[in-house]
């Protein structure tokens, strides 16, 4: 019988009880889904005159160029400077010099601890109220950067140090320097154990983009905002912006996926079965 790392295959018996446990799980989804419709429609949230402007073209180019595409951009350019960000102070809190190591241990913990809608409002009434809608757009781009940016400062250091110290240690053997192991040794192989988190940040950016509304940001938040206040319509409204968040995310997801198995992955995954022995059968 084959089996996986964790444990072994399942046998008949549990294979006709997980059938029979995704059956009533699916029953019980379904259940929930047609209740939230029927309080929809109780409460009249299914009225036409609610959901016409998501039929109407101008709404709908609305929020996909104004909305959707704007809020792509600034999830973007966060998630891009937030890379370098965390890549600089995450390799300056590994540095031996305690004068490079302690002030970047402090503006990472310090930027991890704060909450994102406070750096929003910090960086608006200190910066960007005085841009117009451009300092809007990028109080949220600087803010998403420095938070984001300090996670990610984590998730380098911790990738760094996952890669065996054989490695750094092999380098240095042979006469590399210290910036050499870093960039040609340490970071290479640590850029697969960090691949994950680094996705699952740019998701994070990206949703946390619909807090520019309380700085009357650009992007989707703004648009939606516009729309329920005209229509009155604000379930359906987060409805829709929500659908499109999920949708977004979802493709986010599977491209990063994708990326990750094809330039970064093993083409299959470790089995235990195949460690100790070559292809053709022989013990290694």
């Amino acid at each position: 019988m084959s089996g996986s790392v964790l444990f072994d295959a399942p046998g008949p018996a549990t294979v006709a009880r997980h059938r029979i446990y995704t059956v009533l799980a699916t029953i019980g989804l379904i259940g929930v889904l047609a209740f939230v419709v029927w309080r929809l429609y109780d409460n009249g949230q299914l009225e036409y005159e609610l959901w016409e402007p998501f039929v109407t073209p101008q709404y709908i180019e609305a929020l996909l160029v104004d909305g959707l595409l704007v809020t792509l951009k600034m999830a973007f350019s966060a998630v891009l400077l937030a890379v370098v960000f965390g890549l600089i102070f995450g390799v300056g809190k590994l540095s031996s010099h305690a004068w490079i190591r302690w002030p970047c241990w402090a503006v990472v913990e310090f930027f991890r601890a704060v909450p994102v809608l406070l750096l929003m409002i910090l960086v608006f009434y200190s910066y960007g109220i005085q841009h117009g809608d451009s300092g809007a757009y990028w109080t949220v781009v600087l803010s998403l950067m420095v938070y984001n940016g300090a996670v990610l400062a984590e998730v380098f250091r911790a990738g760094i140090q996952a890669v065996p110290r054989g490695q750094a240690e092999a380098a240095y053997a042979v006469g590399m320097r210290k910036t050499q192991v870093m960039n040609v040794i340490m970071l290479p192989q640590a850029v697969k154990i960090m691949l994950p988190a680094i996705i699952s940040q740019c998701v994070v950016a990206l949703k946390d983009t619909s807090l520019g509304y309380v700085v009357a940001a650009p992007g989707l938040t703004y648009v939606g905002q516009a729309i329920y206040r005209a229509y009155s319509n604000q379930v359906p409204t987060a409805i829709v912006l929500a659908s499109m968040y999920i949708a977004v995310n979802l493709l986010l997801t599977l491209a990063a996926t994708y990326v990750q198995k094809k330039y970064v992955g093993e083409k299959r995954p470790l089995e235990v079965s195949a460690v100790g022995h070559l292809d053709d059968g022989r013990a290694v």
